[in-house]
């Protein structure tokens, strides 16, 4: 839900919002700003009827029983029921991020954290006048805090000290204002899916060979998933400078800003992942000094961590592609990583009879694909319109 409503649909409303901007369509702007929240409304809701009416068969699906299942329940009931409080924030954010203000949302996004640090162990454990609520006061103040931060978002783009207003006086809801967010958020919000849903399929081929290489491929996994956030920096940044050049009408600024912005995200992102290669106990050693559970950590990051810079290099481009408004490419990208780490390592283990390092090839081939198509995309017009592209082949 949270990478849905940030990056995803997220980054559909901070597209939409850079290219009328960039456009000089300030009234549609302002429009997008209620049509988003509308969106925003709508998600949380159906995050909080699907949670509500499907969490008690999902949890027991996956083992939850007895007091397990109770304290998931009673955490899930809190954050789900309060699903719309994340769906606004994110969403707010989202609008002044596309404005070109990235400093706001940061200070709030800190801000909630320090809320969130100082309510949780209240609530957990009932200090002073609070009651005890157990699990679930970490999720209430979670709750809380995201409410916090949607408010102060709401009364900024209220006041009219941003590029964008928002205004709740007469709204008249206009389907191409939904269709230029949703034509980016949706198939942004189906990305996210498929990036989980790959770790949890590599999970499941890893699950056989027991606890220890578990343990080690969930360690070594880790650091690849907190490149996403890492990337995300650069990411939003990309959304709003590509999107608000392409509404201009510049394609080319669009484009180098696409490049500079993905070359710092693969060098980062590569150097990190070569760093868990040549030192892999660094990291691991910050959980486990078991030495299975280092060996299979060890094996994995050798294998896959050479090749982050290339999730970097992709993961950038999906959210400049975002910006562009193009994002086809991208999801087929994040498509193809999904069949050929979950496929590719099905066959390998179940047909080839592979072990673990086949599994971590595969991973590692899934992760070249990813970024290698969103670049060859980029690079061979995928932003460019049909008439563009025979324009280019005809030397303009």
């Amino acid at each position: 839900m949270q990478t849905m409503s940030a990056g995803g649909m997220g980054g559909g409303v901070a597209s939409a919002v850079a290219r009328a901007l960039g456009a000089g369509r300030q009234k549609e702007a302002d429009a997008l700003v209620a049509h988003a929240l509308i969106i925003a409304l709508g998600m949380g809701a159906l995050f909080t009827v699907a949670a509500l009416a499907g969490g008690p068969w999902l949890y027991r699906a996956m083992g939850g029983t007895g007091g397990t299942l109770d304290a998931a329940l009673a955490y899930s009931h809190v954050i789900f029921g309060g699903a719309v409080a994340y769906w606004l924030y994110n969403t707010l954010s989202a609008v002044v991020r596309g404005t070109g203000n990235m400093a706001l949302p940061a200070t709030v996004m800190v801000a909630n954290g320090a809320i969130y640090l100082a309510l949780a162990p209240a609530l957990i454990m009932g200090w002073g006048p609070l009651p005890r609520l157990g699990v679930a006061g970490a999720a209430a103040a979670s709750v809380t805090s995201f409410a916090l931060g949607s408010l102060v978002l709401g009364v900024y783009l209220a006041s009219g000290r941003s590029l964008v207003t928002l205004s709740l006086a007469r709204i008249r809801p206009r389907w191409a204002l939904f269709r230029d967010i949703l034509r980016v958020g949706a198939p942004g919000s189906l990305n996210t899916v498929f990036t989980n849903l790959t770790i949890v399929l590599v999970t499941a081929l890893v699950g056989p060979f027991g606890a220890h290489a578990l343990a080690g491929y969930g360690m070594g996994a880790r650091l690849e998933y907190l490149q996403i956030p890492l990337v995300f920096g650069l990411g939003a940044a990309l959304v709003t400078m590509v999107g608000t050049n392409m509404g201009a009408g510049n394609l080319a600024r669009a484009q180098h800003v696409a490049w500079v912005g993905s070359g710092l995200a693969a060098l980062v992102t590569g150097a990190v992942g070569l760093f868990g290669a040549l030192f892999p106990h660094v990291w691991l050693g910050l959980f486990s000094r078991d030495a299975e559970v280092l060996a299979a950590g060890t094996l994995y990051l050798r294998t896959v961590g050479p090749l982050y810079g290339f999730f970097g290099l992709g993961l950038a481009l999906y959210f400049a592609s975002q910006g562009a408004g193009r994002l086809g490419w991208p999801l087929f990208a994040g498509f193809a990583r999904l069949a050929i780490a979950g496929g590719g390592g099905f066959i390998a283990v179940r047909w080839l009879g592979g072990g673990l390092a086949q599994i971590f090839a595969v991973m590692a081939v899934a992760l070249f694909v990813f970024g290698t198509v969103n670049a060859l995309a980029v690079r061979f017009g995928a932003w460019r319109t049909a008439g563009e592209r025979i324009l280019g082949r005809r030397g303009g």
